[in-house]
């Protein structure tokens, strides 16, 4: 069952890649192989701060009846990525975030590298899991809320929020950070 469930997780993965083949031959014969990945052919990216995307990640798994998708940890960077559905209308407000899809590349490790300076915190099922964008949004509101309350910070101004409605945007106290 395991092995299936990575081996599926690798040919999930690796279709994304600039050449699957190759990317799927690294990671099938045992190393950990960085691959750049395209963004926004069957998933999108959304890049929080690690404090925050690490308390996020430990919420989402915390949360009954829903399957958290892939996140990955970028310790040298201090982010974390979490995979969405493709939506490339979908705009993502907050400070340091950044929101990948057509057109972006992220690097990513073999699906089972649980180690190392990138490594999956949350890595994939094998089936196309992704993280519900509603889910991921309340999940990193809740994270924000903890980490105010844990530091004395009475303000949520950095707790990133997804719009589909421009007019949401003109009054907004972050900036959007697009990524074309």
């Amino acid at each position: 069952m395991a092995l299936t469930r990575w081996t599926n997780a690798v040919e999930w993965l690796a279709a994304a890649a600039r050449e699957p083949g190759l990317c799927k031959s690294d990671w099938q014969h045992g190393t950990t192989g960085i691959h750049l990945l395209a963004a926004g052919r069957f998933w999108d990216v959304l890049i929080v701060p690690a404090c925050l995307g690490l308390r996020t990640a430990d919420v989402l798994s915390c949360v009954p009846r829903v399957e958290p998708g892939p996140a990955l940890l970028d310790s040298r960077r201090q982010h974390v990525g979490f995979f969405l559905p493709h939506d490339p209308s979908s705009i993502w407000v907050g400070h340091n975030i950044r929101y990948l899809t057509t057109g972006g590349w992220i690097a990513t490790p073999a699906p089972h590298c649980r180690w190392g300076d990138l490594r999956w915190i949350c890595p994939p099922d094998g089936r196309g899991t992704l993280n519900q964008p509603s889910v991921l949004e309340g999940a990193l509101h809740a994270a924000m809320g903890e980490l105010a309350r844990d530091h004395g910070t009475t303000h949520h101004r950095g707790t990133p929020h997804r719009s589909t409605d421009a007019s949401e945007l003109c009054c907004a106290p972050t900036p959007v950070i697009p990524h074309a």
